[in-house]
């Protein structure tokens, strides 16, 4: 941002210490982010004191910082609040209804579900960056922290933000909107994710739906017609809806159909916007994606792409985010493999999609998987886990090994040809893969970011040589 911190100070209503500067660089919580120029806020979170890392905010050219007490190594600028977190997301909403004043024009297309989040956001941002001048999150920046983090990215010269809002519980979606009431919501699904801090799938729609209750005056809904749930929020729109299609259904303005399925796992279909038509070639692997990309596709209609544009722009798109299945052909001891690593974040739902993409992209080749816990699935948790058993069982998965204390009860659903094994490290984990690697394997890693099931995956490919 480019502000004087008189003016910080005044919009999270903070006090004032040390001299009055102009902040020119990012606001950063992260000291490893600072340049020179920036704000640094230091929040008190779980695991660490920001306030101890205000030296190192100023040797990254910090000239000013947003704290709940005053420290001596810090900048000698420092507004002090009462929280930092609220104060973060405060001077993000100050500072987009700034960018609104000055650019009435200035979009804010925001995406949630229980999965398909951070894709979406991907295909977004290179969908609309092909015509207008586009800021969208780094990773999954979807939270208190990583959202206005975001929002406070873009300046005079951005005409659309494109934000990824999460929520493991009641109200968190609702706190995003009032940071960044959107003018267009789009509602992706409703699944089983955080179960422990919504309770049930009803319970989850509830959270969902505050997107579109958060929309702006005469906003925008993209509302998924194939979920029930998600089809039911059009009664909490404020204006128009747009429903979108990945099954084909003639309700929806943006449909799919005529959906193949390559040897790589990437799709291929007919993109359908009211009359117009296009074909579209995914970049992606996964069946699943088509969802994502009809989602992307109805709110960049909506800012005015034709389906042409549209189509043209969506087989272009790439995998941005990692451990979103990646696929990585490897020499592994002696042996060729391919790795599916799919272990950013994981759900029933995403956990469905990602085995059925496997078996796609193996055609009939032997498949192993490492699997991580799913996380924060409350009382859910066990049934959960010996679901995604049976369903390695039927997809004829001949190796799994798990990887957490809640992943162990999956492997009671396997049979008893199936070589299971439950490793008590990342390390213990790829060593007992590749005891008995097969030539031509594919292997599946999935797992809850917090499991830490991905560095498995990066731990595989720091072991093979890429073919």
């Amino acid at each position: 941002m480019d502000c004087l911190s008189d003016w910080i100070a005044q919009s999270i209503g903070g006090q004032h210490t040390g001299p009055h500067v102009r902040v020119t660089g990012p606001v950063v919580t992260d000291t490893r982010d600072a340049t020179p120029g920036a704000l640094y806020v230091a929040r008190r979170g779980e695991n660490a004191d920001g306030h101890d890392f205000l030296a190192a905010a100023v040797e990254g050219g910090a000239v000013a910082a947003i704290v709940e007490e005053v420290r001596g190594d810090g900048p000698a600028t420092q507004i002090v609040v009462d929280d930092a977190t609220v104060a973060l997301g405060t001077l993000a909403r100050a500072h987009l209804a700034a960018l609104r004043q000055a650019r009435p024009t200035l979009r804010v297309v925001a995406v949630t579900g229980s999965a398909g989040k951070t894709t979406t956001k991907d295909l977004l941002y290179q969908l609309l960056g092909t015509r207008w001048q586009t800021v969208a999150p780094k990773l999954s920046f979807n939270n208190e922290v990583g959202l206005p983090v975001t929002v406070l990215k873009a300046d005079a010269d951005t005409q659309i933000l494109v934000l990824e809002m999460g929520a493991s519980g009641s109200g968190h979606i609702r706190y995003l909107t009032d940071i960044a009431p959107p003018d267009i919501a789009i509602e992706l699904m409703v699944g089983h994710a955080h179960m422990g801090g919504f309770g049930s799938v009803e319970g989850v729609a509830r959270a969902k739906a505050e997107l579109v209750q958060g929309l702006r005056s005469g906003g925008l809904a993209v509302l998924n017609y194939d979920d029930d749930q998600v089809r039911a929020m059009a009664a909490d729109a404020p204006g128009d809806i747009i429903y979108f299609s990945p099954t084909g259904a003639h309700e929806a303005m943006v449909r799919a159909v005529d959906i193949d399925v390559d040897a790589h796992g990437r799709a291929q279909f007919t993109l359908c916007i009211g009359e117009e038509q296009a074909p579209v070639s995914l970049r992606l692997v996964g069946r699943h994606h088509v969802a994502n990309a009809c989602a992307a596709a109805g709110a960049a209609h909506a800012v005015g792409m034709t389906c042409a544009d549209i189509a043209a722009a969506l087989s272009q798109a790439k995998a941005q985010s990692p451990h979103r299945m990646a696929v990585t052909e490897l020499d592994i001891d002696g042996k060729a493999v391919t790795l599916i690593d799919d272990a950013y974040n994981a759900n029933i739902d995403s956990m469905r999609a990602g085995i059925d993409a496997l078996t796609v992209l193996a055609a009939g080749r032997p498949m192993a998987a490492i699997f991580g816990e799913m996380l924060e699935l409350g009382d859910e948790s066990d049934a959960m886990h010996r679901e995604v058993g049976r369903m390695a069982a039927e997809a004829g998965i001949s190796t799994v090994i798990t990887y957490g204390e809640a992943a162990k009860v999956l492997r009671e659903e396997l049979p008893s040809q199936t070589r299971g094994r439950h490793a008590t490290s990342v390390a213990d984990a790829v060593n007992i893969l590749c005891e008995d690697l097969s030539d031509g394997v594919v292997i599946f890693v999935k797992g809850s970011l917090y499991s830490g099931v991905y560095a498995a995956a990066d731990a595989l490919i720091e072991r093979g040589t890429r073919r």
